[in-house]
C-alpha cells in the first residue's frame, strides 16, 4: 500500500513537472521578460472603484514624481524615480542589443503604460503601489542592483546607451483623450496583434489588433511540444474537476471559434466551452493562438502555438523588424497604437 501511494504521489509530480519544462524551455527563445508574470505583465489592472482612488505621492526635491513599484519577490514597496523605472523596465523587456528605436519605443511604452496604472489600478490590491514587478527575476522592471548583476562587467557601457536612448524620449508619452495611454506590450504576435477586449473585457479604442506580419516570419513566433494522455488528462482535471472527459482522447477537445486576429476566442473541451485565454493558462502555453491534435498511434496530444504572450498592445518582436527597417520610435508607436498622440507627460 505504501509503494502505491509512493508511486502516485510521483506520477502527480510528474505529470505536472513535465508540461512545465516544456514550457519553460520555450520561454528562452524570447526576449528577458518580454511578457512579465501576470502580476507584472503590461496590461491594463483592475480599476480602483469610484472614489476609492488614493492620492500619489508627493514629488521628490528635484520635481520628479516617483512611481510605487510592488517588488512582488519581496514583497515591499519600492519609490522609483521614473527616469529609473523607465530604464529599468526596458532593460528587463528587450535586449540591449536591439535597435535604438526598438528601445525607444519600449521606453516610451513602459513610461505610459506606468502612469496609466497609476491612475487606473486598484492599488489597494498592489499594497498600496500603482504597478508591480519581480526586479530579481528581471520580469517587469530592474533596479540597478539587479542590472549590476545582469551586465555584469558590461554594465558601465549598456547602462550609458540605454540611459542616453532613455533620456532622448523620457518627456513623451502616448494620450489618449489628453491622458496616458494603456501602452501595454508582449514579445511578439501571432502576425496580428489582438483587441482588449477577446483578452480582459475592456475595450480600448487605440488598442483594436492591428498588422504585425514580420512576426509570423519571425522563427521564435512557432513553438510545439507534446503532452501525454496522463499528463493532458491531469492538467484538465485539476483545472475544471466537474468536466468528464470521453473514453477516447481525440473528444476531449471539440470546435474552436476564433477571434479576427485569429486568436482562440473559446474551445469545448469536454463539450464546455471553455475560453482560449482560460485554456492558455490551464496548459502554460505560449499564446493564445494554438492548436491540439490528438495523435493516436503515440498516445500523446502535439500542441502548436504562435505567438508568445497576450497580443495586445505593442509587438517586441515587430518593433524589432520596423525599427530595423528604417521606422522611427514614434513611427512605430504610431502604428501599434492607432488613435494615440505623443505628449508630454
Amino acid at each position: 500500500m505504501r509503494r502505491t501511494l509512493l508511486e502516485l504521489a510521483l506520477f502527480a509530480l510528474l505529470s505536472f513537472l513535465i508540461p512545465l519544462a516544456c514550457f519553460l524551455l520555450s520561454d528562452s527563445t524570447r526576449p528577458a521578460a518580454a511578457e512579465p508574470a501576470p502580476t507584472a505583465t503590461a496590461e491594463p489592472a483592475p480599476e480602483a472603484p469610484a472614489g476609492e482612488r488614493t492620492a500619489a505621492p508627493e514629488p521628490t526635491q528635484t520635481g520628479e514624481e516617483p512611481l510605487l513599484v510592488l517588488d512582488t519577490g519581496t514583497n515591499t514597496v519600492l519609490t522609483v524615480p521614473v527616469r529609473d523605472y523607465v530604464l529599468g523596465s526596458v532593460a528587463s523587456e528587450m535586449p540591449i542589443t536591439w535597435p535604438d528605436e526598438a528601445l525607444k519605443a519600449q521606453a516610451v511604452a513602459s513610461h505610459s503604460y506606468a502612469l496609466y496604472q497609476k491612475s487606473h489600478a486598484d492599488r489597494r490590491s498592489l499594497s498600496g503601489a500603482f504597478l508591480s514587478a519581480d526586479p530579481a527575476r528581471r520580469e517587469g522592471f530592474m533596479t540597478d542592483e539587479v542590472l549590476h548583476s545582469y551586465w555584469a562587467d558590461a554594465y558601465d557601457q549598456n547602462y550609458a546607451r540605454l540611459a542616453a536612448l532613455v533620456d532622448e524620449v523620457l518627456d513623451q508619452v502616448l494620450l489618449y483623450e489628453g491622458e496616458p495611454a494603456a501602452a501595454c506590450y508582449h514579445a511578439i504576435s501571432n502576425g496580428r496583434t489582438e483587441a482588449s477586449q477577446n483578452v480582459w473585457e475592456q475595450t480600448l479604442p487605440y488598442l483594436q489588433g492591428v498588422d504585425s506580419h514580420t512576426d509570423r516570419a519571425d522563427p521564435d513566433c512557432e513553438a510545439r511540444f507534446n503532452l501525454t494522455r496522463p499528463q493532458m488528462e491531469h492538467l484538465l482535471a485539476v483545472a475544471f474537476p466537474d468536466y468528464e472527459l470521453p473514453q477516447d482522447p481525440a473528444d476531449w477537445f471539440g470546435a474552436q471559434e476564433y477571434t479576427d486576429a485569429g486568436y482562440v476566442s473559446r474551445i469545448q473541451v469536454a463539450g464546455q466551452w471553455v475560453r482560449g485565454t482560460v485554456l492558455r493558462r490551464v496548459l502554460a502555453l505560449r499564446s493564445a493562438c494554438f492548436s491540439i491534435q490528438w495523435q493516436p498511434g503515440e498516445e500523446q496530444f502535439a500542441l502548436t502555438t504562435w505567438g508568445y504572450g497576450h497580443g495586445v498592445g505593442l509587438s517586441q518582436y515587430g518593433a524589432r523588424a520596423m525599427a530595423a527597417a528604417g521606422s522611427s520610435w514614434a513611427e512605430i508607436l504610431a502604428h501599434y497604437f492607432p488613435g494615440t498622440e505623443l505628449g508630454r507627460p
